[in-house]
C-alpha cells in the first residue's frame, strides 16, 4: 500500500504549489530520474527544482547542463565536480566545498541534448536577472533561439528591473514575440501584433507570417468553427483529390483501370449484364462498372460524371491554422502596413543604387563631355584613359602599402599621368584631324587597341587588385532593406566634388572663360587674342586627366584589367549624347537618366543584367530620335550646325 501511495504523494508535491518542497528533498526523491534522465520524464523534475526558488538550484542546473554534475555513490548526494589530480573536487550546489573524491566513487552525469535543452530553458528565469549583463544577454539569445511558453512570465518579470537600455529593449521585443505566440489572452496577442505594425525587421515579419498560414479543406458545407481565409472554386486544381483525402469521395477511376476491370469481368459476351456492343461508349462502360461496384466485384471508384457531381456538391476553402479571427485580422493588417513600408524602402534603396550608378557614369563621362563638347572629337580611347588611371592607382599601392595614403597620392598622380597622355595624343594625332570626325574616330579607336595591348604587355591579363582603405569597407545600413556601400558613397562625393570643380573652372577662371569662348565661336575668340589651338590642347588634357581620376575610383570596386575602359566607354558616350553634348548639366542629367533606367530594368528582371543594358540602348535610340540634341541642348560647335 505504501508503495502505491508514495508516487502519488510525490506527484502531488511536484505539481501543487501548496506542497512546495526544498531542493534537497526533490534531489532525494527524484535521484533515479536525475541519474538517468529522459526528455519525456524529466520535465516535471526540472520544473520542481526551478520552483524551489533556492539560489543553489541555478548552480545545480547549470552544472547539470554543462555535464559537471556528479552523484556520490556512498550517500547519493549531488555535487558540482571538477577534475583535481586523479579524482574530483566536489562542491555542493550552495557553493561549499566538500573535499575530494576518487573518480570511481562518483558517477558523472551526462544528460543528452534533449535534456540539456530543457535545462537551458529552465535556467532562463535565473539568468534573466543575473548581475552580469553578458549572462542576461546569453539568456535572451537562448530565448530567441528556442522560445517556450514557460519563458513568458519570467521574461515579463525581468523587464522592470533591467538597468541596461539595450537589454531592456531586447527583453521588451522578445516579450512581444512570446506574447504573440504563447499568450492565451487574445487581447494581449492582438496588442502585441499592433506593436509590430510598420516594423520592417525580418524577425517581425517572421513572427507574423506563421499566423497567416493556411490549410486547404473540402467539406459538404462551410464549418462554423473554422477561421476561413478564402472560399475556393470547385474547378480548383486538385479539388477532387481533397475530397478523396477527406474520405468524402472514392478515388478517381482512370480509363485504363476501368478498361482493365471490365476486361477481367467479361463473361459470355457481357460485363455485369451489359452487352459487349454497349461497351463501345463511355456511358455503357460507366454503367457496367457501376453494376460491378454494386455486386462488390470491384472497389468503388468515381467516373468522370460522378467526379463532376461530387465537385458540385461540396465546398472547398482555405482555413487559417490560427483559430482566433481577431488575431489573424490584426496580423493581416500589420503585414499590410509592413508591406507598404517595405515597398517604399525598396524604392528608396533602388533610388540609392541608381544614384550611385549615375555617379559612376558621370565620373566616367565628364572628361568625354569636355573634349567632345569643346573639340567635337570622338575619342574612342577615353576608356583607356580610365584604365590608365586605375593601373596608376595599382602601381602606387605597390609602392605605398598604406591604402589611405596610396589613394590620396594616386588621385593627383593619375590626373597628371592621363593629362600628359591626353596632351601627347592631342599634339601628335588629334590636332591634325580637326573637322574630320570620322578619321578622328578611327584614329582614336586604333590608339585604344594599342593602349590595351601595352597594358597587357606590362601588367599581364590577370586582374590586378586596387584595394580600398579599411574605412571604406562595409556599408551604411539604415535598416534591413536600405543600405549603400561606403565606396559608392565616396564615389558620389567625388562626383559632386568634380561637378563643383568644373563649375568653378568654367565660371570663375580665365581658362574657363576662354574655353567657353572657343566653344561658342572659335573664330571670334581667336580675333580677341585667344589661342584656340592652346585651348584645345588644355581641354583635351583636362578631360583625359579627369578620366584618370575616374579610373582610380572605379578600380576600387571593379576589376582592374586592360579591358576596364571598354566596360565604360559605351555608357560614357550614351551619357554625353543623351544629356546634351558639351554641357556639364546635360552630362549629369544623362547619367541620372541612364543610371535610373538601368537599375529599374534590373529590378524588373534581376536574373538578366545583360537584358537591362540591351533595353537601355534601345530606349536611348528611341530617345535621340525625338530629341537628337539631348536633354540640355548646347549651341555652338558641339551641337552641330
Amino acid at each position: 500500500m505504501f508503495r502505491l501511495l508514495l508516487p502519488l504523494a510525490v506527484a502531488l508535491c511536484l505539481g501543487l504549489p501548496g506542497f512546495a518542497q526544498t531542493l534537497p528533498e526533490i534531489l532525494s526523491l527524484e535521484r533515479a530520474k536525475i541519474e538517468k534522465p529522459s526528455r519525456q520524464t524529466i520535465g516535471p523534475v526540472i520544473d520542481a527544482i526551478t520552483a524551489t526558488g533556492d539560489p543553489a538550484a541555478a548552480a545545480l542546473l547549470r552544472a547539470w547542463g554543462d555535464r559537471h554534475l556528479g552523484l556520490r555513490k556512498s550517500d547519493g548526494a549531488f555535487f558540482v565536480i571538477a577534475p583535481e589530480g586523479a579524482g574530483w573536487a566536489l562542491t555542493a550546489p550552495d557553493g561549499t566545498s566538500a573535499g575530494l573524491a576518487a573518480k570511481a566513487d562518483v558517477t558523472e552525469l551526462k544528460p543528452n541534448a534533449g535534456v540539456r535543452e530543457l535545462i537551458a530553458a529552465a535556467l532562463v528565469q535565473f539568468t534573466l536577472s543575473d548581475p552580469d549583463p553578458a549572462n542576461r544577454a546569453r539568456a535572451l539569445d537562448a530565448i530567441a533561439k528556442s522560445p517556450a511558453a514557460s519563458q513568458l512570465e519570467p521574461l515579463r518579470a525581468a523587464i522592470a528591473g533591467e538597468t541596461d537600455p539595450a537589454l531592456k529593449t531586447r527583453k521588451e521585443r522578445l516579450d512581444t514575440f512570446l506574447t504573440l505566440q504563447f499568450d492565451p489572452d487574445s487581447a494581449a496577442r492582438i496588442a502585441a501584433i499592433q506593436r509590430l505594425e510598420g516594423d520592417t525587421a525580418l524577425d517581425a515579419r517572421g513572427a507574423l507570417n506563421p499566423l497567416l498560414l493556411t490549410t486547404r479543406h473540402a467539406a459538404t458545407a462551410l464549418p462554423s468553427d473554422e477561421n476561413i481565409a478564402a472560399i475556393l472554386p470547385a474547378d480548383l486544381p486538385g479539388a477532387y483529390d481533397l475530397l478523396v483525402t477527406a474520405g468524402l469521395a472514392p478515388a478517381r477511376l482512370t480509363p485504363k483501370d476501368q478498361k482493365d476491370a471490365l476486361a477481367a469481368h467479361l463473361r459470355d459476351g457481357a460485363v455485369a449484364g451489359v452487352p459487349l456492343a454497349d461497351l463501345a461508349t463511355q456511358s455503357g462502360r460507366d454503367k457496367a462498372y457501376e453494376a460491378l461496384e454494386q455486386s462488390g466485384a470491384v472497389p468503388p471508384a468515381a467516373t468522370d460524371a460522378e467526379v463532376a457531381a461530387a465537385l458540385k456538391s461540396h465546398v472547398f476553402y482555405d482555413a487559417y491554422r490560427e483559430k482566433d479571427k481577431g488575431v489573424t485580422d490584426a496580423a493581416r493588417a500589420a503585414l499590410a502596413s509592413i508591406d507598404t513600408k517595405v515597398g517604399l524602402m525598396t524604392a528608396t534603396d533602388l533610388g540609392l543604387d541608381a544614384l550611385s550608378l549615375a555617379s559612376i557614369y558621370f565620373l566616367a563621362a565628364i572628361g568625354l563631355a569636355i573634349t567632345f563638347g569643346v573639340m567635337r572629337v570622338i575619342n574612342m580611347a577615353h576608356g583607356e584613359f580610365i584604365m590608365m588611371g586605375a593601373y596608376t592607382g595599382y602601381v602606387v599601392q605597390q609602392l605605398i602599402p598604406n591604402y589611405t595614403i596610396s589613394i590620396v597620392v594616386a588621385l593627383p598622380l593619375a590626373f597628371a599621368v592621363t593629362f600628359a597622355a591626353g596632351v601627347a595624343m592631342e599634339r601628335l594625332v588629334i590636332r591634325h584631324l580637326y573637322k574630320r570626325p570620322l578619321e578622328t574616330l578611327l584614329a582614336t579607336f586604333g590608339i585604344s587597341i594599342a593602349l590595351q595591348q601595352i597594358a597587357k604587355n606590362i601588367f599581364g591579363t590577370q586582374a590586378r587588385p586596387l584595394t580600398a582603405p579599411a574605412w571604406l569597407d562595409g556599408q551604411l545600413a539604415f535598416n534591413d532593406i536600405i543600405a549603400i556601400s561606403y565606396i559608392r558613397i565616396a564615389i558620389f562625393v567625388l562626383a559632386l566634388a568634380f561637378l563643383a570643380f568644373f563649375l568653378w573652372l568654367m565660371k570663375r577662371t580665365r581658362l574657363g572663360l576662354e574655353v567657353r569662348a572657343v566653344t561658342q565661336n572659335p573664330t571670334m575668340a581667336a580675333s580677341m587674342g585667344i589661342d584656340p589651338d592652346r585651348i584645345n590642347m588644355l581641354t583635351f588634357g583636362l578631360g583625359s586627366g579627369i578620366a584618370g581620376i575616374a579610373g582610380v575610383a572605379i578600380g576600387l570596386f571593379a576589376k582592374v584589367t586592360s579591358e576596364l575602359g571598354s566596360d565604360y566607354i559605351v555608357q560614357s558616350f550614351m551619357t554625353v549624347v543623351v544629356g546634351g553634348v558639351g554641357n556639364i548639366w546635360g552630362a549629369l542629367a544623362g547619367a541620372a537618366m541612364i543610371g535610373g533606367f538601368q537599375k529599374g530594368i534590373e529590378w524588373l528582371n534581376p536574373a538578366n543584367t545583360l537584358a537591362a543594358q540591351t533595353y537601355m540602348i534601345l530606349f536611348i535610340i528611341l530617345f535621340i530620335q525625338f530629341r537628337p540634341r539631348g536633354i540640355i541642348a548646347l549651341k555652338g560647335r558641339a551641337a552641330g550646325d
